[in-house]
């Protein structure tokens, strides 16, 4: 500190402070002092809430542009395919190969071709994920040949089955899945008929491929409850399988085949439901025989009773022949 002598005092007056003037505040001085300060304690932290707000302001004005970006990213697109279209890369010929079940015009449709789509553009994994999306499809490759030419080889699911549901009748695969309407180019294929035939469709076919002596003349299974077959013949002929022990009772009705040909007799129902025991319903024309063989055995039976008149015992015959 610096003393003052009694000189520096010698002009000195008395000043009321209450008489002195405010000074008007130099605001923006200020605030450069305040902003110096808050910089040098709180550097980091100013310049992440500046980030953010660069970020903030960025993704707000993506949002509100949206509609004008996709709609030049669209232009744009359609002008490249246009172009490269207009230049020899158009797509003008496709050649599908290995479809028997799937129509062309579903193929054609799951390819999603457009007017100006061009070999260069065209996006082959997606048109092949659309295309294997389709129920018959087992998969397929997509091919480019270019300048404009698409190669599409579809492998198709195996059918193995018939399945009527209503008025419907679809293919079915070795899993039991519909892949495709019957348009009746697989009358070799059993028929299943009911609701949910054809999800032990494909084991009860398997089974019944071990007695062709039975399968000759099937004309259906049908399934009764979801819980057991019936076979039904061409003959009109009903078998009646039971729910549990199904191998079984098909061996015994291939041995009665085998021995008594019973599936070519006239009878309606043959009901193998209770295990160890065959109920049979007969046809009309084997009722009627029946009731023939019973009348003709009963009036026969009847003759063998009726007393000749002129029939002489043993007896009789030894008085007539004592002398007189």
């Amino acid at each position: 500190m610096q003393q003052v002598g009694a000189k520096g005092f010698a002009n000195a007056q008395l000043v009321d402070p209450r008489q002195l003037p405010v000074p008007i505040a130099d605001l923006s001085r200020r605030a450069r002092i305040n902003f110096s300060y808050a910089w040098i304690l709180h550097r980091k932290l100013m310049l992440r809430l500046a980030a953010a707000g660069i970020v903030a302001v960025a993704i707000v004005g993506a949002y509100e542009a949206r509609e004008a970006v996709v709609a030049g990213a669209t232009n744009l697109y359609g002008i490249a395919q246009g172009e490269f279209a207009r230049a020899g890369f158009g797509i003008d010929k496709i050649n599908i190969s290995g479809q028997s079940l799937t129509s062309e015009s579903t193929i054609l449709t799951a390819l999603g071709l457009q007017a100006a789509t061009s070999t260069v553009s065209f996006d082959a994994d997606a048109a092949l994920a659309r295309i294997e999306a389709i129920p018959s499809v087992k998969s397929a490759a997509i091919r480019k040949k270019y300048p404009g030419e698409l190669i599409v080889t579809i492998e198709e699911k195996v059918p193995m089955a018939r399945w009527r549901i209503g008025d419907a009748t679809y293919l079915v695969d070795e899993f039991g899945n519909a892949v495709a309407r019957d348009d009746g180019s697989f009358r070799e294929l059993p028929l299943v008929v009911g609701e949910g035939a054809a999800d032990d469709a494909i084991a009860m076919v398997r089974t019944l491929d071990r007695y062709p002596q039975i399968t000759r003349d099937l004309a259906a299974l049908s399934r009764i409850g979801d819980r057991r077959w019936d076979l039904i013949f061409y003959s009109g002929l009903r078998v009646q399988l039971p729910e549990n022990g199904v191998a079984q009772a098909l061996r015994q009705l291939d041995m009665y085949q085998a021995t008594d040909q019973l599936l070519d007799r006239d009878v309606a129902v043959v009901d193998m439901r209770v295990p160890g025991m065959v109920s049979l319903k007969l046809g009309d024309v084997a009722i009627k025989a029946r009731a023939d063989a019973a009348k003709a055995a009963k009036k026969k039976g009847a003759a063998t009773h009726v007393v000749d008149a002129d029939y002489e015992t043993p007896a009789e015959k030894a008085a007539e022949a004592k002398p007189q």
